[in-house]
């Protein structure tokens, strides 16, 4: 089984219709988060996988997307409702 990575995945889009595609894209991939940053453990594939499925849905001239590799020796702070994010042992898409 490919490892996976945590990674944040964070973007300011402008217009609300691509807003509205962006979040259903990510969300499929996202273990947590809030409403344009989601916590998300991906191998390699599923990094190039939503990486290029964003790529069909922002404007460069516009929007902005990140993807921040949180390094696993790192210990995650949390504050409030917060919970520490967790590679979870299965991944259903349907």
């Amino acid at each position: 089984m490919a490892s996976r990575t945590l990674y944040l995945v964070a973007y300011d889009i402008r217009c609300p219709k691509r807003l509205g595609k962006a979040w259903r894209i990510v969300r499929d991939w996202s273990t947590g988060g809030q409403k344009s940053v989601h916590e998300c453990f991906l191998t390699s594939a599923e990094l190039q996988q939503l990486t290029a499925a964003m790529r069909s849905v922002i404007d460069e001239e516009e929007d902005s997307l990140i993807f921040v590799r949180i390094d696993s020796r790192c210990r995650v702070e949390t504050l409030g409702r917060a919970v520490e994010p967790v590679d979870p042992e299965v991944f259903y898409f349907g």
